[in-house]
């Protein structure tokens, strides 16, 4: 009896752990599903605590629009080729008009024959979600083609480039430019983060990329200045979501909110969908670090 005590009490600690994650995962997770309740549009979420290895999925698996994190698969296909060799990270590109995408972006302004450098432009598509720079990535990338099968190979089903890709014109009218679900977006946001993107050299290369992003006003501003984040966020008018991978002293975590058929299609700070991540970001990063 007395050789049998120490593992019925650890059997016993093993199975009130489990029960213990189950509860807390519940809680998190009905404290997310509040916040989304009265939402005018379709939302979807995803996170993953990468500590403890808990998730919670609401709406995960549903098909978003990506619009601007259409540029981490668009990352990926330049990191391929870089990879292979058919590209070098410092080698210098020229512009040309032809290539502009009509609106604010800062590689539009420059005059055609102009020079700059490939690490720059990848700079600009990440930090500023320059489109130009963007679209300009993408062919070098292999096209949205080449992208997509890369996205297939990483077993992402459903993230794919749409637009100036043949046989997604149909897809591109309904999503855009990209398309994506909320755990795919985080699943690879996750791969980038444990180095299982090409290798660990480009990963790590991808991730310190991904944390220069520009737009930090939405779910970046609900987090300490001093904390390491890799993030990249999408909008159009019907459509505003964010994907973050959050390192704090306590906390290792991944989380992708995507929405769609908003209602609210304005651009200022009080968009509801802006407001809606915001409130997620701050209830995440309270709740890891309580």
């Amino acid at each position: 009896m007395y050789k049998q005590t120490p593992f019925l009490f650890l059997l016993f600690c093993f199975f009130a752990n489990i029960v213990t994650a189950q509860k807390n995962e519940r809680a998190l997770t009905a404290q997310i599903s509040g916040l989304l309740q009265g939402f005018h549009g379709e939302v979807g979420v995803y996170v993953h605590d990468l500590r403890k290895n808990r998730s919670v999925s609401i709406n995960s698996d549903t098909v978003f629009p990506t619009a601007s994190m259409v540029k981490v698969p668009i990352l990926t296909g330049i990191m391929r080729k870089l990879e292979s060799g058919e590209l070098t990270y410092h080698q210098p590109l020229i512009y040309k008009d032809s290539l502009l995408y009509e609106g604010e972006d800062i590689l539009g302004s420059f005059k055609t024959n102009e020079k700059i450098e490939l690490s720059k432009v990848l700079m600009l598509m990440l930090t500023t979600s320059d489109n130009t720079a963007s679209l300009w990535l993408q062919t070098l990338a292999g096209t949205g083609t080449r992208i997509n099968e890369l996205m297939d190979s990483l077993g992402l089903k459903d993230t794919r480039v749409n637009s100036r890709t043949p046989g997604r014109q149909e897809n591109r009218t309904q999503y855009g430019w990209g398309q994506t679900t909320p755990h795919e977006m985080a699943t690879l946001m996750e791969m980038i983060v444990t180095g299982r993107v090409i290798n660990q050299t480009a990963s790590e290369k991808m991730l310190r990329l991904l944390g220069r992003n520009y737009w930090d006003e939405e779910a970046i501003s609900q987090i300490p200045s001093d904390v390491f984040i890799a993030s990249k966020n999408g909008a159009v008018d019907a459509s505003r979501s964010e994907v973050l991978f959050v390192n704090g002293k306590k906390c290792r975590y991944i989380f992708c909110i995507c929405t769609k058929n908003n209602q609210d299609k304005s651009w200022v700070t009080g968009n509801e969908a802006w407001v809606l991540t915001r409130k997620l970001s701050k209830l995440l990063w309270e709740y890891y670090n309580r």
